[in-house]
């Protein structure tokens, strides 16, 4: 009955009901007892706020019974706390007073080995992490507690654990990573090490043909760990952190992996790869020394903002060296860059200009092949025929570097 939205707040009207419910709850009688727990649950999925507020008399049993023997109980208590905190500030407010913190700490360690519950520990903690005041108080509750190691230690490649409760870990560690500037616990425990071991695991599945169904939902939050993370993380401990350079590969297999049946997922790969050689000299020069230029070239030609992420890949690693610069020149790249300056996106045009110029003032020898190329009819197109920023770089490059080779 009460899976019927207008059941519920019938339900909820009537006198004493709900501390009814809360009676049967607590009682003495397993079988009321568990009777009740499916009551709540049906109740935590209304859709009306009031119904959440109204079930808050009962948070307080539901927190204790977190310790209980029950492992289906348990799960059962979790999935209703869950469910609430989404529904109400008040709700959440309330439950972080009522130490729902500490306890899903401790029922994480208690329950670490039965995957079923790690995963309602998870759903439960990423509802609560994911509000409006998650950064000024779950956040930081979470951070001084056990919980982001026990995270991390699921996060593990073991095919045995089970997809779903490290999806859901994974996924806590992205809300706490978005919803705080100061990674410095995270990264002390070893987040940024941890999910880049994971993600060239996974890398090398799919690398070999092996896309397990849901793998994706895996590697989706990874990405934004590693990706935010990589910022935080000192130039000079980077390498460390993400356990070295097998990392690019992993990350441009997933790309070409994705590439044609989840462009989402390839974009998002790629903007992990702009942060690490926006980051580090170190992650641009192994970039070239393990010819993934070559692997990231051909994107050039792909839309839904890969290609801009791939011409802030090669920005980015220009801008780092004028030996770089050299080497890009080597590898072809002006006929590639010839290519993306008569696209009609103005940002893969203004890009390409960027990554032009640097490569030109670095080598002489940059300026005279774009020339071969018939770059500049290219330029003189752009000169006359766009607006704003492409125009004036279009006309400087003209003007101060290359109207000497005419």
């Amino acid at each position: 009955v009460l899976r019927d939205p207008s059941a519920q707040l019938t339900f909820i009207k009537l006198e004493n009901s709900v501390h009814l419910l809360v009676g049967l709850f607590t009682g003495s009688d397993a079988q009321c007892r568990l009777q009740a727990a499916r009551c709540l649950h049906e109740l935590s999925h209304s859709p009306h706020t009031n119904v959440a507020a109204a079930c808050l008399p009962a948070t307080p049993y539901l927190l204790t019974y977190l310790s209980g023997q029950s492992t289906k109980f348990t799960e059962l208590c979790l999935y209703t706390l869950g469910n609430l905190c989404p529904d109400s500030e008040g709700v959440k407010e309330k439950l972080l007073a009522q130490g729902i913190i500490p306890a899903l700490a401790s029922c994480f360690e208690n329950q670490k080995h039965n995957l079923a519950v790690v995963e309602a520990v998870g759903f439960t903690l990423s509802q609560l992490l994911q509000t409006s005041t998650a950064a000024e108080k779950a956040v930081p509750m979470v951070l001084a507690s056990s919980l982001p190691s026990q995270l991390l230690s699921v996060l593990t490649p073991d095919s045995e654990f089970g997809l779903g409760a490290v999806i859901e870990c994974a996924w806590c560690l992205h809300y706490l990573i978005c919803s705080s500037e100061d990674h410095r616990v995270l990264l002390a425990h070893g987040a940024l090490r941890r999910c880049s071991s994971l993600l060239v695991t996974l890398g090398g599945a799919v690398a070999c043909g092996n896309k397990e169904e849901g793998m994706e939902l895996l590697i989706w939050p990874l990405l934004r760990c590693v990706g935010n993370l990589v910022p935080s993380c000192p130039v000079e401990d980077l390498r460390s952190q993400v356990g070295g350079f097998d990392l690019l590969v992993a990350l441009c297999e997933l790309v070409h992996a994705y590439l044609h049946i989840q462009p989402a997922l390839a974009r998002e790969t790629a903007w992990v790869l702009n942060n690490l050689t926006a980051h580090s000299s170190e992650f641009c020069s192994a970039v070239l020394t393990f010819n993934l230029v070559q692997r990231l070239v051909p994107l050039l030609h792909f839309s839904q903002g890969i290609n801009t992420m791939v011409l802030r890949i090669l920005a980015n690693i220009a801008h780092k060296k004028k030996e770089f610069c050299i080497q890009l020149l080597e590898l072809g790249l002006l006929l590639a860059l010839c290519a993306t300056l008569k696209m009609t996106e103005p940002e893969v045009v203004t890009l390409s200009l960027d990554v032009l110029f640097m490569m030109i003032v670095s080598s002489p020898q940059a300026a005279e092949q774009f020339v071969r190329l018939g770059g500049l009819s290219l330029l003189e197109a752009i000169q006359y025929n766009s607006e704003g920023q492409m125009r004036r770089r279009a006309t400087y490059l003209l003007e101060q570097h290359l109207l000497t080779y005419q």
